[in-house]
């Protein structure tokens, strides 16, 4: 069996610059962690996880705490955590957050304690109080991608999606805009900050309240199709509509066409999210870069265990990337 001699002798260093390279722990210039990384891959090298832990008080593990890992913003996001933890040494648990009470205290005051994580990253998750003080007890860091008062947070502006969105559309020359998405009472509710800007933009442009219909979806395709049904039954229907997913804008789209409508000379639609389906579909939508999120996540975490990575921003960035779904209303 390879051991870490052997990697120290096919790497010329020392067995305690090994250490320190694949421990990620204590200073080792470029050129050795670049023969010492060589070296091991050649030979086959991994090392133990029991041993390194119990050597550096590191699992080499970080956790990642999401309601929704099945969907695909999520999911690229998740993924890109993972693909940049890995040549760090790191690997990735995910804890699956359900509106199940039982369930999430199983989390909070179980799993999370068993210290089989170094750091854990909150994806967009809604977290009690109580949920926030189980993860400072934790004495771990912490990485919230979603806006947190409470923890170290990389955030997208949504307010400011919603602004730019409606603003699109609006300067297109359209007056009744429909939004499409979730409103709750909790100001940080990322759905809601996308709703507040959309109304903030209408506002603006001075557009009364009674002409700006909104309708709620679950975030999925099939809930923008039953939402947009119910817009587009409506005796005067809206000449746009502003989707708080990509997903919903496929199923609004689905339901203009349903009804015999063109996209975009009768009915302009905008997504948000950056969703591979939108390129497809020409989808003028608001690109977040969820795989940027997740290596802006990872790196984060990176820099708060003390590793050689720059800490990114907290602003994450987004951009209106127009496609055909959008164009001035009939005159």
């Amino acid at each position: 069996m390879v051991g870490i001699d052997d990697v120290a002798r096919a790497a010329g260093v020392s067995t305690a610059t090994v250490s320190r390279t694949l421990s990620g722990r204590g200073p080792v210039s470029a050129g050795a962690r670049a023969r010492v990384l060589d070296a091991a891959d050649r030979l086959g090298y991994v090392v133990s996880a029991a041993a390194s832990s119990l050597a550096s008080g590191r699992t080499r593990n970080i956790g990642v705490l999401g309601s929704l890992p099945d969907r695909w913003f999520f999911a690229t996001v998740i993924g890109a955590i993972s693909a940049r933890l890995l040549p760090h040494g790191f690997d990735l648990t995910l804890y699956h957050l359900t509106d199940d009470p039982d369930q999430r205290r199983t989390v909070f005051e179980r799993s999370l304690r068993r210290g089989r994580v170094d750091g854990l990253v909150v994806l967009s998750a809604r977290l009690s109080d109580a949920e926030l003080d189980e993860l400072e007890a934790l004495e771990l860091p912490v990485v919230s991608v979603g806006p947190n008062p409470r923890l170290r947070a990389l955030a997208v502006d949504d307010e400011a999606v919603g602004v730019a969105a409606t603003t699109h559309l609006l300067n297109l020359g359209h007056t009744r805009i429909a939004h499409v998405g979730l409103e709750t009472d909790d100001p940080l509710h990322i759905p809601t900050r996308r709703l507040r800007g959309w109304e903030r933009a209408l506002a603006d442009a001075g557009i009364p309240v009674s002409a700006r219909p909104f309708a709620a979806a679950d975030f999925t395709f099939e809930g923008g199709r039953r939402a947009a049904r119910a817009l587009l039954a409506a005796p005067e229907r809206p000449t746009a509509v502003f989707a708080a997913s990509d997903e919903m804008a496929v199923g609004v789209i689905a339901a203009a066409r349903e009804a015999g409508l063109d996209v975009p000379r009768d009915l302009s639609v905008v997504g948000v999210d950056g969703h591979e389906l939108s390129a497809f579909f020409e989808i003028t939508t608001i690109d977040q870069f969820p795989q940027s999120q997740g290596e802006r996540a990872a790196d984060a975490m990176l820099a708060a265990l003390g590793l050689p990575v720059a800490a990114p921003a907290a602003a994450l960035p987004f951009e209106l990337v127009v496609r055909a779904s959008t164009a001035p209303p009939r005159p």
